[in-house]
């Protein structure tokens, strides 16, 4: 009985408030018999994705995450002239530019967790990236700057979550820094974001003043010191009601927390039940640049947090406690190691156990295959592994079979899971190489970096591959695209901006799309699947097709339904 007990806890599924602090040694020992090793290692999965508006610090928490894990020994900075690069951000434009242009994978032991971490995009011209990423994980930190509060890219990335309803926690930074209110910060986020909030921790004093964190769930007060630059911070505890707090922190402001922390008791109750459900987000407080508050989080964090959660499919629910394995690409990337040329398939495994040189099934071309290299990611460093479990991200690689939103099964149970919806670009250019000569490397490259999901490339009908059209859902992308292809590929470009802003496929014509009657702000295009497209400007010109054209029906959706 006991054993079973602990199994649900594994799992999430009690709601009541005892497991809150319930670690993963407590319920070996509550089991005294373990569970079967499959279990074990799925229940010890915690998989999650780090989002936030741009430079409010999600990559500089992602490499404290990394400190404290053991993964490394020093966090490199990510601002500053003499600052290491970060460790999630391996792309050579990354590291000149400041900022995350691509998804990042890191997967790093700790406290008997198994813990994956999914470092965003921060910029919105890289949204549906980040998109992507979040349906690989189970849940997400918000980051949010304690001087700024909620940001715009905050608030659709937080749309992305609530769509899914999977849990979100706060983590608001930069707490060494002069901020807002803290009590105005979370009113903000419930009034802003539409979410319940509770604060699991108070920080004590900001700025230069920021000396450590309440935590309420444990009625202690934790003072951190730094230890050196990049290096763990550590903590003294202290009883809220010991005479000593007052001698650290001045009577007035012990009397200021003490009247904070009275005020927050008679506020909302915590409920787990609506956490894992993403209705309630617990809200820490802390500075990942001088890792004050970081551990206490990340303990929280990870006793919160449940274990991989089911998914759908076209056949029903996939558990992820299911013996049989089964997976789906959310990611392609290409030329992470320069010297290879390889391109990576970044598969999230949903259910079972996956094991090296097994045969397995994908569904999207019908064929049997062996992934005798699946690998084990810390950003642009990777590990060959033997195994991995539900809830893991591994890399294989891809020699241009898979494609994003693949499914991955056993032989002998077949199913899809939902596809991965694309995004309508909004800013189109046309490309073509300066030299003729590099024709073949300008076809090679623009396609794999289309197939990454980064750009998507469409040909003007009836023409060749001598240009192409790029389409983007952020102007940044362009950037990101050219500095690719003239790196990575050795082609420089020609690019001249278009005046369109929309794209619709034709899902039903009365003639060929060719015979169409068009306006001048719209231009007849083709994608890579051979299917027809309409590109316009504004909205008029949509009227203007569907009366000169009876019978033409445009989707707003350029997904492929499975």
């Amino acid at each position: 009985m006991v054993k079973y007990f602990a199994f649900i806890l594994r799992q999430g599924i009690f709601s009541g408030k005892s497991p809150l602090f319930m670690s993963k040694k407590i319920l070996d020992a509550l089991e005294g018999t373990p569970l079967s090793t499959l279990q074990n290692e799925i229940s010890r999965r915690r998989t999650f994705a780090i989002i936030s508006h741009p430079d409010a610090g999600k990559t500089t928490l992602t490499e404290k995450f990394l400190l404290y894990g053991g993964a490394i020994a020093q966090a490199g900075e990510v601002k500053g002239k003499r600052a290491r690069a970060a460790t999630s951000d391996w792309m050579e434009i990354e590291k000149q530019r400041g900022i995350s242009v691509t998804s990042s994978v890191m997967q790093f032991q700790h406290d008997g967790y198994c813990i994956n971490i999914l470092d965003t995009p921060g910029h919105q011209d890289f949204s549906e990236d980040t998109y992507r990423t979040l349906m690989a994980a189970d849940s997400a930190v918000m980051v949010i700057d304690g001087a700024k509060g909620v940001e715009p890219q905050t608030r659709k990335l937080f749309k992305v979550c609530a769509m899914r309803n999977i849990p979100i926690f706060t983590f608001i930074n930069k707490m060494d820094r002069e901020t807002r209110d803290p009590l105005e910060l979370c009113e903000e986020v419930e009034r802003e974001l539409g979410i319940d909030t509770y604060a699991m921790n108070w920080p004590i004093g900001c700025g230069k003043e920021f000396q450590g964190v309440y935590d309420r769930q444990k009625a202690r007060i934790l003072f951190f010191s730094a230890e050196g630059k990049g290096r763990r911070a550590a903590s003294t505890e202290v009883h809220l009601d010991d005479p000593a707090v007052a001698d650290h922190i001045g009577e007035a402001r012990w009397r200021a927390l003490r009247d904070d922390v009275e005020l927050l008791g008679a506020g909302r109750d915590f409920d787990m039940e609506a956490i894992r459900s993403g209705k309630l987000s617990p809200v820490f407080f802390g500075s990942a640049l001088t890792n004050f508050g970081i551990e206490p989080f990340l303990e929280s964090f990870l006793e919160l947090t449940t274990p991989p959660l089911s998914r759908e499919s076209d056949s029903g629910v996939v558990d992820a406690f299911d013996e049989n394995f089964s997976a789906f690409v959310f990611k392609i990337q290409a030329n992470m190691n320069k010297a290879h040329r390889d391109r990576i398939a970044f598969m999230r495994i949903c259910s079972g156990k996956f094991q090296r040189d097994t045969e397995y099934y994908h569904m999207q071309s019908g064929k049997k295959l062996r992934l005798s290299q699946p690998q084990q990611m810390l950003a642009a460093e990777r590990e060959i592994i033997e195994e991995a479990y539900a809830g893991d991200i591994i890399g294989v690689f891809d020699p241009g079979m898979f494609a994003i939103g693949d499914t991955i099964t056993v032989p002998s149970r077949k199913f899809k899971f939902r596809g991965i919806p694309t995004f309508e670009p909004e800013h189109f250019m046309r490309v073509s190489p300066k030299d003729t000569m590099k024709r073949k490397q300008f076809i090679k490259g623009t396609e794999q970096i289309a197939q990454e999901g980064a750009i998507q490339i469409f040909k003007i009908p009836f023409a060749g591959m001598e240009e192409v059209i790029v389409g983007v859902v952020g102007t940044l992308q362009f950037d990101v695209f050219e500095y690719r292809m003239k790196n990575e590929y050795g082609v420089d470009m020609r690019m001249s901006g278009l005046p369109y802003d929309h794209l619709r496929l034709i899902s039903a014509s009365p003639c060929a799309p060719k015979d169409l009657t068009l306006c001048a702000d719209a231009a007849l295009l083709e994608d890579f699947r051979g299917r027809s497209l309409i590109a316009y400007s504004g909205e008029w010109p949509v009227g203007y097709l569907l009366k000169h054209n009876p019978g033409l029906e445009l989707s707003e959706s350029l997904s492929m339904s499975i």
